[in-house]
């Protein structure tokens, strides 16, 4: 399909979505304003750690507030596993192979993309935007001088004194409100909320400590059951706890304004748990994430769940059609809104992920790349280096300062890491670190943990021959460097991060030495 068939029917699909969310409306008054816009968005979080997906050592009403007067999404998939990737697409709604060397870590953004900020774009069409704590990030900009921040300005003076000596002081309801403290009367708003938790380091015992149960936690079956990964992922709950009751708190305050109902908000994650088998892997705990959204009037029906798979890919053209906001031809990913209206119009049934180079931890700087795709049932998954080490190799210190640098260091891992030649600990090390096939398949409904390949298993090969079909086919039609041209330049590129001396591309800094 050429270029400009694929703009009419953008166009088309536009208008039509125009026309169903005005007869659906038709008892708002014809000046009706366009809706505010909450992202609030967590550091680090899997599906499973909200009290409404069943969550039971802790509590979490605001999001459970959202879900309950929304819509809940039970197959949400993140674009990577892997911040500012994530972000990244979160923000230009396409896969993270079409972002250049943006789909990596610690990366330089082009300026191109600037283009496809939806919040930018927001902006441009009279918003007022603005985000607090974490936005598109860990990133510099400043490489290839953009004008202005993909999110806007930042609002994060205001400070509150937090349970533990990791949790930040930011305080992200009174940022909220000072940033709605600028803006013009009748102005519609974007915020993004973007929380630092529950990202690492936690304060160990800080759980426990403040009341989280550990008894009541049901541990992974990647991770072993001992009390030294229930007091981790603990510590990981309180701070999934800390960012609700934020949220909780936006929720109220929008209420008592009279706002609540004409504002969109989203809650969701960027990647999966810190948890060795989880974050910076293409396993179901690194990039099922959660996802709820509530909009008042703009969601026929509320109170529902879809099992539809949705990508994080998608927010961005929901936010552009909800504002009334032409969708760039080059974002893949597809408008929520005819699931708000109960249509379910377009085909939902695949969801893509993909991962670069997450830390410098191999070799030459290589990355361990791979591509995956999620259906109701199965998550398929291409190690396209399997020679490679994936979690980085066990005898190179990676940028962070550890082996195995795309593992987050943690007491978990430690645990694991420390035991490794005890027989009941082993297999956790091995799933954790050891090198992997090429193709990966796994029945998600039974085996939520990815623990048993079916990749090689003949009576799942007709499933794996068809995901592997859809697969490649998507990255394609998505110009993947690595299928259409088999070659990828991403582990040329410089791997930025601070240091005391400021920013400085990880290479050269390789080449002091």
């Amino acid at each position: 399909m050429n270029n400009r068939l694929i703009t009419l029917k953008k166009t088309i699909t536009f208008c039509t979505i125009l026309l169903i969310f005005s007869n659906f409306t038709l008892d708002k008054p014809e000046s009706a304003p366009l809706p505010n816009i909450l992202v609030f968005i967590t550091d680090d979080q899997s599906w499973k750690h909200t009290s409404f997906a069943g969550e039971v050592a802790i509590s979490t009403p605001g999001f459970d507030r959202i879900a309950l007067e929304g819509v809940y999404f039970k197959n949400a998939i993140c674009a990577a596993p892997s911040c500012s990737p994530s972000r990244g697409a979160i923000i230009t709604g396409q896969e993270i192979w079409r972002l250049g060397e943006a789909a990596q870590l610690f990366s330089a953004v082009p300026k191109e993309l600037s283009q496809l900020s939806f919040p930018l774009l927001l902006m441009e069409n009279g918003y007022h935007v603005g985000y607090t704590q974490k936005g598109w990030a860990p990133n510099d900009f400043s490489i290839y001088g953009w004008e202005k921040y993909p999110l806007g300005q930042s609002y994060s003076k205001n400070e509150i004194e937090p349970p533990t000596e990791h949790i930040v002081k930011n305080d992200y309801f009174s940022n909220f409100k000072a940033f709605l403290d600028g803006k013009e009367k009748n102005q519609p708003f974007f915020f993004w909320c973007g929380t630092s938790e529950p990202h690492r380091a936690f304060e160990e015992g800080s759980g426990f400590v403040n009341g989280i149960d550990s008894h009541k936690i049901r541990v992974p079956r990647f991770l072993p059951d001992k009390p030294e990964i229930r007091a981790d992922i603990s510590d990981y709950l309180l701070e999934v706890k800390w960012t609700d009751q934020h949220l909780k708190k936006i929720i109220d305050f929008l209420d008592s304004k009279g706002q609540l109902d004409n504002t969109m908000i989203i809650v969701t994650s960027d990647n999966g748990m810190p948890f060795p088998g989880a974050k910076a892997t293409l396993y179901e705990y690194g990039i099922h994430i959660p996802l709820a959204i509530r909009w008042g009037n703009g969601i026929k029906s509320p109170g529902r769940s879809s099992d539809l798979m949705v990508s994080l890919t998608d927010l961005a053209p929901t936010i552009l059609e909800a504002a009334q906001i032409l969708v760039p031809d080059a974002m893949t990913g597809k408008s929520l809104s005819d699931i708000f209206l109960g249509f379910e119009t377009k085909d939902r049934s695949y969801a893509f992920s993909g991962k670069e180079r997450h830390t410098v931890c191999r070799e030459g700087d290589l990355s361990y790349p791979q591509r995956a795709v999620r259906d109701a049932r199965f998550l398929y998954i291409q190690n396209l280096k399997p020679d490679r080490w994936p979690a980085g190799s066990p005898t190179i210190k990676s940028s962070h300062g550890w082996e195995y640098g795309d593992i987050d260091m943690s007491p978990s891992f430690t645990y694991i890491n420390d035991n490794k030649n005890i027989p009941s600990i082993e297999n956790f090390f091995v799933f954790a670190t050891s090198k992997r096939p090429a193709e990966e398949l796994f029945d998600i409904i039974n085996d939520p943990a990815c623990q048993n390949n079916l990749a090689y298993d003949k009576s799942f090969e007709g499933d794996k021959i068809r995901l592997s079909m859809v697969l490649k086919d998507y990255l394609f039609e998505t110009n993947d460097p690595r299928v259409t041209f088999n070659k990828s330049t991403w582990e040329d590129y410089p791997y930025y991060f601070k240091n005391p001396n400021g920013i400085k591309p990880y290479h050269n800094l390789k080449n002091e030495k």
